[in-house]
């Protein structure tokens, strides 16, 4: 008999209670999302963030960020500056009540801050408590003001540091090496930020100088998200001369709207909300698509261009698309798994009256570009039609009903979409060894033979007429296409895309994004896009053996079993394909949740994203060749 545990008292004193920003150092990424390089970053952007509130509020035109030899970064604006008289129940400087209490902001003010990306009110609290050093000067009413801090807590108090020609703020602060796992910052990461902002500011000027490698860029664009939709367009051939643009106000609500189409069939649109890039879209991207289909429409009616007797649909006019919405609200409610989808009901009206008219006023006066507009959306609805059957095949519906799941497809037994895994495998070699080595109750195998389509570079009907990427799409079961996919019909929670480790095998890989991308980008938004990582690397000695993931994990099980005891070499084998590897050492690298590696497909720059397939999977061979020139130093691994 085991002796009574002792009783813990659950009292009062067991609740804790985290003063000011001890909160913040015990959870960070409630508040940055995570420790590592993202979370880093986002220190960056709250700075910014909030010096961009002034230039949203008419009072800054300039925001300089330098990052220092350290990494530190400084961040230098010229608004109106923190306020720093005396807080009337705090009893302490604004500018401190700012930096160290959380949910303390002007940003609740509606006269203070018009619209706000940030209205939480805790950013540039939280990059304090973050900081191993943070120092903050003020400019105003002709003086300038300077506190700092240590890890949130006050160093140094409120004083006058000289005189001060104009208002401004600059903000110095060194990441906690402490907190984040990573504390060098990324260049081309703030570059990309910043260049948005600048393009969604039409005007504002935003500078970057990386004082590591003596880079400096400036962003500033005059014409705003007109030269957005340029920029996103790249290098693929406009259908008209300049983008469509128009900038309006109404009931509160800011709209700002670019539009281009070109000879490509991808759709890009971008939506944000206050700066915010809003990536499950919301209630503005409704309403801005049911506007553009009903504009179009009619007009190819008024203007007869369009001899059919049928309705062109949403998948048809943004076909080619290049398109970018800013919506600037005074109290937007944001929902969605990664609270970027506007919820704001009455947005949607408003955006769907403002484009309605804007744009249908634009085409109406402009027929060569209403023209080119038409033909181009008319096209899409024929190949549409010519895909219809295959559309047919591919859907859930149709596919459970008449019990044509591929023939390949090795299913799991379990129903539950949660529960359920589907690797896509290169080749039926590899595909035998996974299915002889999965968990047949929750893994299922596709195998897949040869690279599929480059869909970046095709229409719907050619990408249907595909066997491969039918297959796909009828084991998934959603059906594709934005109007007709639907991701609560997922019939697996988990797509594990598991290719070789070698040039053929990354061809494949970004084959299968680049698809995932153009035609079910819901599965990367929902977190459902993993890629496996078999190892490189089996490094044995007698009945001891390791996988290594790369040659330093390599190296260091050779030395290890190099340097143990018993007799016998170290033998090395190097994977370059997954059919290699016997069922057995397939599930227990690769595939048992217990010790395999996963990597979930991300999209926290869709801006980023959508450059680089074009870069990688378009007809342009210049920008590939580039790319690959400045990119050819970073490979690690690569199989010649």
């Amino acid at each position: 008999m085991t002796a009574p545990q002792k009783r813990e008292e659950y009292t009062a004193e067991s609740i804790q209670v985290l003063k000011g920003l001890e909160a913040v150092r015990r959870r960070p990424g409630m508040y940055i999302g995570s420790t590592s390089a993202r979370g880093l970053h986002h220190l960056v952007y709250e700075v910014v963030d909030n010096s961009v509130d002034e230039a949203l509020a008419g009072f800054c035109d300039r925001i300089d960020v330098t990052i220092h030899q350290d990494n530190s970064v400084t961040v230098v604006d010229n608004g109106r500056g923190i306020p720093v008289d005396l807080h009337k129940t705090e009893k302490l400087p604004g500018v401190e009540v700012a930096m160290t209490m959380l949910h303390a902001g002007g940003k609740f003010d509606k006269s203070s801050y018009k619209v706000s990306g940030g209205l939480h009110g805790v950013g540039v609290s939280v990059v304090n408590a973050l900081s191993e050093r943070l120092d903050v000067w003020v400019q105003r009413d002709g003086k300038e003001h300077h506190m700092a801090f240590a890890r949130g807590v006050t160093v140094q108090t409120l004083e006058v540091t000289g005189k001060a020609k104009r208002n401004g703020c600059r903000i110095s602060f060194k990441p906690d090496a402490k907190i984040f796992t990573e504390t060098e910052f990324d260049y081309a990461t703030i570059a990309s930020r910043l260049r948005e902002l600048a393009f969604l500011n039409q005007g504002l000027t935003l500078t970057l100088l990386d004082e590591r490698a003596a880079k400096q860029e400036e962003f500033v664009y005059k014409r705003g998200l007109a030269e957005f939709v340029t920029y996103l367009r790249g290098n693929r051939k406009a259908l008209h001369p300049k983008p469509i643009q128009f900038q309006a106000a109404k009931d509160d609500v800011e709209i700002d709207v670019a539009v281009q189409y070109d000879e490509g069939y991808a759709e890009n649109t971008f939506s944000f909300v206050n700066n915010i890039n809003t990536h499950e879209g919301g209630t503005h991207l409704t309403g801005f698509k049911a506007a553009l289909t009903r504009v179009i429409n009619e007009v190819a009616k008024d203007k007869a261009l369009k001899k059919e007797d049928f309705t062109l649909s949403g998948d048809d006019v943004r076909e080619g698309l290049t398109s970018v919405i800013h919506v600037k609200v005074k109290e937007p409610q944001f929902e969605g798994q990664t609270k970027t989808k506007l919820g704001n009901s009455e947005v949607e009206g408003i955006v769907k009256t403002v484009v309605y008219e804007n744009l249908r006023n634009f085409l109406m006066e402009n027929p060569s570009v209403s023209r080119v507009v038409i033909e181009k959306a008319v096209s899409a609805a024929r190949a549409r039609e010519a895909a219809r059957k295959a559309r047919e095949l591919v859907r859930r519906k149709s596919a459970l009903e008449g019990g044509i799941l591929p023939g390949k497809l090795a299913d799991c037994s379990v129903t539950d979409p949660t529960m359920c895994e589907l690797y896509l495998v290169e080749g039926d070699s590899a595909g035998g060894s996974a299915k002889q080595g999965r968990d047949r109750q929750f893994q299922a195998i596709l195998p897949l033979r040869g690279k599929i389509l480059n869909v970046q570079k095709a229409r719907v009907d050619k990408i249907l007429s595909n066997e491969e990427i039918r297959t796909i799409i009828t084991a998934m079961g959603t059906g594709v296409g934005e109007d007709e996919f639907k991701l609560d019909e997922a019939r697996y929670h988990k797509i594990i895309i598991m290719t070789d480790a070698d040039v053929d095998g990354a061809h494949i890989r970004t084959l299968l994004l680049t698809f995932f991308y153009n035609q079910m980008r819901q599965l990367i938004e929902a977190g459902y896009v993993y890629i496996a990582q078999p190892p490189l690397f089996r490094v044995a000695k007698g009945k001891e053996e390791f996988y290594a993931y790369d040659e330093a994990e390599r190296d260091d099980y050779i030395k290890r079993l190099s340097n143990g005891q018993g007799k016998g070499s170290v033998n090395v084998s190097r994977y370059k394909g997954l059919g290699e590897m016997n069922p057995e050492q397939l599930w227990k690298t690769t595939m048992d949740p217990a010790s395999r590696t996963l990597l979930k497909v991300e999209m926290e720059d869709a801006v980023a994203a959508a450059q680089l397939f074009e870069i990688l999977m378009g007809d342009e061979v210049e920008p590939r060749k580039l790319f690959i020139e400045s990119n050819a130093k970073f490979v690690k691994n690569l199989d010649i």
